[in-house]
């Protein structure tokens, strides 16, 4: 899914000159944990998914003989490799000075919606400003991090972080996977390793085989899921689940689940087998 942005400026009543600095200037930069926060403290970071938002303001710049701005400004961010984690966004603000006013500092607003998966701990939100009356320009750098999900990563497709669950909204996993008979069984897992196509594309699939206590198959569903999408920032990972409804009159006993995970672009797979007990 693409990145949702957005990208604003705030005006003030406007002043009858440009502010007192005679240098383009970006100043009071701050990152905000929602729209119209306080400052974030410290090494700002985010949850990837997360909507970040960025604020500055800006002084020395020139006003013409109308008493007239114009300001252009691009926004990017970059993860500690310097890639792109959103399309840039650029904007213009022109505005008519008031006589009234002395101090006004144009203040733009920044908001993006940070990509899934995405984990970095010295992102970098680039802001260039031009005056385009006085010609000069401006340029800053302020640091944050995103922190996502701990998934081990893998050159090779591979299944991580496997965990029974009570409930399909429960985050821990079970310290011992035991259910009752009608029980539904509930289990999330991340898988890695596959390849990225065109436009950072994904094409990935698993199905899952489960097992008696004799080792008989009890059932079996090929292509339980799928995720096949593009981003603009490639995916680290993709979440996978299952739930499964036991009968009421099955055995007690250990039951394997062998979950099978295929890349259709690179043509690889990779199965894990995992157990629960009915007691």
């Amino acid at each position: 899914m693409r990145p949702i942005t957005a990208f604003y400026a705030i005006l003030s009543v406007a002043a009858s000159a440009a502010a007192q600095s005679t240098k383009l200037e970006i100043l009071s930069p701050a990152f905000h944990q929602f729209e119209g926060g306080p400052a974030m403290p410290g090494l700002p970071y985010y949850r990837d998914g997360e909507r970040l938002f960025f604020s500055c303001q800006v002084a020395g710049y020139k006003a013409n003989e109308k008493d007239s701005v114009a300001l252009n400004w691009t926004i990017r961010i970059v993860d500690e490799a310097g890639l792109a984690l959103a399309p840039p966004e650029s904007k213009s603000l022109e505005a008519e000075l008031a006589p009234e006013d002395k101090d006004w500092k144009p203040r733009i607003l920044y908001q993006v919606e940070l990509p899934p998966t995405a984990d970095c701990e010295s992102c970098l939100v680039i802001l260039h400003l031009t005056d385009k009356i006085g010609g000069s320009q401006a340029s800053r750098e302020e640091r944050f991090a995103i922190r996502s999900k701990d998934v081990e990563l893998s050159k090779e497709l591979a299944i991580r972080n496997f965990r029974f669950l009570r409930g399909e909204e429960d985050g821990a996993g079970l310290s011992v996977a035991a259910y009752r008979p009608g029980d539904e069984v509930w289990a999330r897992f991340e898988i890695t390793g596959f390849a990225h196509g065109e436009k950072n594309r994904i094409h990935v699939e698993y199905g899952l085989s489960v097992y008696r206590p004799s080792g008989k198959l009890l059932y079996q569903e090929p292509k339980a899921a799928t995720a096949e999408e593009i981003s603009f920032y490639p995916k680290r990972w993709a979440p996978g689940m299952l739930s499964l409804k036991l009968d009421a009159k099955l055995p007690l006993g250990e039951y394997p689940i062998v979950i099978e995970v295929r890349d259709e672009l690179r043509k690889q797979r990779a199965e894990a087998r995992f157990v629960f007990q009915i007691e």
